[in-house]
C-alpha cells in the first residue's frame, strides 16, 4: 500500500496541531490504497487526543528544533550542542529515513519541518513539500556566533538538505525558505473550535457571568510565573491549564486539567473560543487560533 508520510518537528505543540489538521482533512478524501505514515518526536498524547484520521505513527528524532529554559527563555547553547550532535551524523540518518520511505512504499514526503525530511526524500528519489512559517536555519541565524563556532556545519546541512525539497508551502508569519526553490504562500492552517462558548464554560465549569483571560505558554510553560500576583482577579477570571494543578486554590483563577479537558469531549481550541482574551507569546500556533476563532490576543 501506498504512503504519505508527514515528518513533523517534536519542537513543542505548534508543528504537530497544525499538521494533525491537514492530515485529518486528508484522511476524509484518502482515496483506496494510499495510507498515512507520521515520523516524529512529537508527545504522543496530542495525536491520541486529536486525530481523526487512521495513520501509523512511527516515533523518532526528526530534529533537534530549540532548546528552551522555559516558553519565553531560549537556551543558544544548548541548541548549538544538541544540533552539532545530530547534524555529526546527519547523512548515516537520511539513508536510514529513505530506507524507512521504501519500506513504507511512499510516494509523498510533507516536512514541518525538518531539514531530515528533505534528504531522506531526496535519497529515495521521492517529492518533498515543506509546509511551515519557518526553516530551521532561518532560526539558528539568530544564533550564528554559536554555531560558527561550535557547530560550523550544521547551517551548510540544513540548508542542503532543503534545497532538495520539490516545493515549499509558506504559512503566514514566516521567515526562511532561502534555499527552496519553489514557494507558494499559504493562508493559516489552524483548529477551529466544534463546541459552542456556553457549552465549553459549563463543561469545565468556568464562570458564565466574568470575562476569562486563558494563559497560554505552549509546551515549554513559563517558569517562576505566579498567578496570585494578577492584579485583575477581582474582575477577571484567569484560566490556567496543565497537567498538575496549583498546589493551593488562588482567589479569581481557575485551573483546566488538559487530560478532563480532552476526556470531555473538547479540545483546546474550543477552549480558546470560550475566553475573552489569550494571554500568550505571539506563537503560530496560539495566533492562529486566535484569529480562527475571534478570540482577542495579548501580547
Amino acid at each position: 500500500m501506498a504512503a504519505v508520510a508527514f515528518y513533523i518537528s517534536g519542537h513543542g505543540f505548534g508543528h504537530a496541531s497544525r499538521q494533525i489538521e491537514i492530515i485529518n482533512a486528508l484522511g476524509r478524501q484518502l482515496p483506496p490504497g494510499l495510507r498515512i505514515v507520521v515520523r516524529t518526536a512529537s508527545a504522543r498524547w496530542l495525536f491520541d487526543q486529536t486525530l481523526r484520521a487512521r495513520v501509523t505513527l512511527l516515533p523518532g528524532e526528526c530534529d533537534t528544533g530549540l532548546a528552551q529554559i522555559d516558553s519565553l527563555r531560549p537556551d543558544a547553547d544548548a541548541t548549538t550542542q544538541a544540533a552539532e550532535a545530530f547534524y555529526q551524523t546527519f547523512e548515516a540518518r537520511a539513508a536510514t529515513e529513505a530506507a524507512l520511505l521504501k519500506d513504507y512504499d511512499a510516494r509523498l514526503v510533507i516536512a514541518d519541518a525538518p531539514p531530515l525530511a528533505c534528504a531522506a526524500a531526496g535519497l529515495a528519489g521521492i517529492p518533498s513539500i515543506v509546509i511551515s512559517n519557518f526553516t530551521w536555519d532561518w532560526i539558528y541565524e539568530a544564533y550564528e556566533a554559536q554555531f560558527c563556532a561550535g557547530a560550523p556545519t550544521v547551517l551548510p546541512r540544513i540548508r542542503e538538505a532543503y534545497a532538495r525539497a520539490s516545493a515549499g508551502w509558506r504559512l503566514p508569519m514566516h521567515g526562511g525558505f532561502a534555499t527552496i526553490a519553489s514557494v507558494t504562500d499559504l493562508p493559516f492552517v489552524a483548529r477551529h473550535a466544534t463546541r459552542s462558548r456556553d457549552r465549553v464554560r459549563d463543561t469545565l465549569q468556568l464562570p458564565a457571568d466574568r470575562p476569562l483571560a486563558l494563559t497560554s505558554f505552549g509546551g515549554f510553560g513559563l517558569s517562576g510565573f505566579d498567578p496570585a500576583a494578577i492584579d485583575c482577579r477581582d474582575e477577571w477570571t484567569v484560566v490556567m491549564t496543565g497537567r498538575t494543578p496549583p498546589a493551593v486554590a488562588i482567589p479569581g483563577v481557575a485551573f483546566v486539567d488538559e487530560g478532563w479537558l480532552y476526556n470531555r469531549g473538547l479540545r483546546y481550541e474550543d477552549l480558546v473560543a470560550a475566553v475573552d482574551v489569550v494571554v500568550t507569546k505571539p506563537g503560530y500556533g496560539i495566533t492562529s487560533e486566535c484569529v480562527a476563532n475571534g478570540t482577542a490576543m495579548l501580547y
